[in-house]
Parts: structure tokens; C-alpha cells; sequence
């Protein structure tokens, strides 16, 4: 029997297994106890198990206690009001008010939201882009990323405007076991910085300037930088948003006497698209939001230390999606949204 050679078999289930392949062979009761090291009295309850219930018998009876109390049309109409309905002058139900509604007991409602990974409390953001050209653009970018063009040095760049340098109103109380780091919830800001960035998107390597503006002068700046210090023989291809200052008469002109220079503009409402914006959300992640800063010089010293310290062992962000793919995904997320009945 498969049952005695399992690894992942209990210890208990392969006792009762090797009970019954002994009493098939014709031995009586007191030999197999005496084999596997238990008393005659357990080898004839499997055996009448067995006789009685086939494999099933060998299983371990239901634990004694009360039978289960929560009925499946209980339940149903738990998750029908979770699903379908308000409560009365709120926008969700809590379990409080689902408790009230059902006539179960909060600890209930909590379970069955557990089971069914309902979460009434928490909510997303989603955007959808209206931009006519989005197939078109969706291609162009992705295509840049799943197959580079050779010869050809890809950036993705973007800014991250109005940095705050922001020193909390009191001292930290460190980690200690047990406890969490403490802060105060209010902060005393000493002004802001703009981080332009260009991340290559083949070497995950950053080029990053701190501006104080954020207009066509200081995109122009890092676009200055970006020629002075690349590979003059390479072709550069920046992905960028829509933002005004990238389409200016000024930078056109610029663009214009350069022409190794391409630009691809992302999809309005589609920043995911921009491979940089990832790793904004890394400096965020793990320099701005907890960081204290208390003047924009000690802000702008952080930002570059990080740039810096990301540059000495550089990892790319890898797309894997092609185009096909994420348009099915926005094909199923429209029809939910229209079917949502909202």
C-alpha cells in the first residue's frame, strides 16, 4: 500500500496501513501486535474498520464536539451584502455593521471575509489613459525594452519635483525588540529640490541632477548632460511623459540640431510605462520617507549618496511583458469596470 511508503504520511495512518497488509497475509492479531510494537486490542478496532469502511476506516474519525453552527446560506448572505449593498450611511460595511445586519457575531464576519480575501476597509487607485495613440505608443516603448536597438543607448528620464527636506518636531525613539521605530507625525519643512533622472535602461545606471526649478531650462541641463558624457557614435532614445516642459519650443530646437537624439512620449496617465519612475520609488522607498533632512543641502547630499551607492553595482529593471499581454490586461480590466455596475 502506497499509504506505508510516503514520506508525508502520518505516523498513525502508516501504523494502520501496515496492520491491514499483515492481516492480509493471514496473520492473527497477536503477531502483527507484537511486529509493530502495540497491543492486540488496536489491531482488531483497524481491522474492523477496514472490514467495514475500506480504506476510508483508516482515517482519523471527526474530532467530538458541537456540529458546525455557520450554514452556506448564512454565509452567502454574508458575502451577497459584502459584495452588493451599503450600509446605511457609510460607504462599507465594517464588521460591526455586518454583525448587526446578519445577526453573527463579529469574530464570524471576520472569518468569513478572511476566507473569501474580502477587505471592505481597504481600497485602490487605478488610471486608465484615454490617449488615441496608446496602442501605438505602448508598442513603440515596449519595443525598446524586450528587443534594444543595437547601437543605440536607451534612457528612460523623467524629474521628481518638489523633494521636501523635512526634519521631524522631535527626536526619533529607535527600534528596541518588541517596539517599532517612533516618530512624530508632524514634520518642519526646510524648502525642496527637483531630481532629474535618466536611468539607462540597459545597465540599471542612474544619471541624476538636483534643480530647483523644474522647467525647460533645467530639462534642457540634464539633456546637456546626458550628450556631454554618452557615447557620441550612439543613437539616444528617451522615454519620457508629457510633461509641458518636455515639449517647448526650446527643447524642439534643441532636439532638432541633434538628431541621434529620438524621443518617445509615453501614454497619457500610463507613467508605468517609464522604467525611471521604478526607481523613484526606490529613493523613496528607502531614502526620502523615513530620511531627515534639515536643510535642502543635507536633502540633496542623500540623494546623490544614493545615486552614487546604486551606481557601484547597478541592476536593470527587467520588462517582461510584451504588448499583446498588457492590452489583454487592460481589455479585462475595462470590461470589469463597465460591467461593475458603478
Amino acid at each position: 500500500m502506497a499509504w506505508t511508503r510516503r514520506a508525508k504520511t502520518s505516523q498513525a495512518l502508516a501504523m494502520r496501513s501496515r496492520i491491514i497488509l499483515l492481516a492480509a497475509e493471514g496473520i492473527n492479531n497477536k503477531v502483527i501486535a507484537a511486529r509493530l510494537n502495540t497491543i492486540p486490542h488496536t489491531v482488531g478496532k483497524w481491522r474492523r474498520r477496514y472490514l467495514e469502511l475500506g480504506l476510508d476506516g483508516l482515517l482519523d474519525e471527526p474530532p467530538p464536539g458541537t456540529s458546525r453552527k455557520l450554514r452556506d446560506e448564512q454565509v452567502e448572505q454574508v458575502l451577497t451584502r459584502t459584495l452588493e449593498s451599503q450600509p446605511e450611511a457609510a460607504t462599507h460595511w465594517s464588521t460591526r455593521d455586518m454583525a448587526r445586519a446578519t445577526g453573527l457575531s463579529q469574530s464570524t464576519i471576520s472569518r468569513i471575509w478572511r476566507a473569501f480575501s474580502l477587505a471592505p476597509h481597504r481600497a485602490e487607485t487605478f488610471k486608465l489613459s484615454n490617449d488615441p495613440l496608446f496602442v501605438d505608443k505602448v508598442r513603440d516603448i515596449v519595443g525598446l525594452y524586450l528587443n534594444p536597438l543595437d547601437r543605440a543607448l536607451v534612457l528612460c528620464v523623467d524629474e521628481k519635483s518638489q523633494i521636501q527636506a523635512l526634519d521631524r518636531t522631535a527626536s526619533l525613539l529607535p527600534m528596541r525588540p518588541g517596539r517599532l521605530v517612533r516618530r512624530t507625525h508632524d514634520s518642519t519643512r526646510h524648502g525642496a529640490t527637483s531630481l532629474f533622472a535618466a536611468l539607462d535602461a540597459r545597465t540599471g545606471r542612474i544619471i541624476g541632477q538636483n534643480q530647483q526649478r523644474h522647467r525647460s531650462l533645467e530639462w534642457r541641463n540634464l539633456l546637456d548632460t546626458i550628450e556631454n558624457n554618452g557615447p557620441a557614435e550612439l543613437d539616444v532614445h528617451l522615454i519620457l511623459d508629457n510633461y509641458g516642459a518636455h515639449k517647448t519650443r526650446f527643447i524642439r530646437n534643441w532636439l532638432a540640431m541633434r538628431p541621434r537624439f529620438h524621443v518617445h512620449f509615453t501614454p497619457t496617465s500610463a507613467s508605468w510605462l517609464n522604467l525611471v519612475e521604478r526607481w523613484f520609488a526606490a529613493l523613496t522607498e528607502k531614502q526620502l520617507r523615513r530620511g531627515v533632512h534639515r536643510s535642502t543641502k543635507e536633502l540633496k547630499t542623500a540623494i546623490n549618496d544614493f545615486i552614487e551607492h546604486h551606481n557601484r553595482d547597478p541592476k536593470p529593471f527587467i520588462w517582461h511583458k510584451n504588448a499583446d499581454h498588457i492590452f489583454d490586461s487592460v481589455a479585462r480590466f475595462c470590461k470589469r469596470t463597465s460591467d461593475s455596475g458603478y
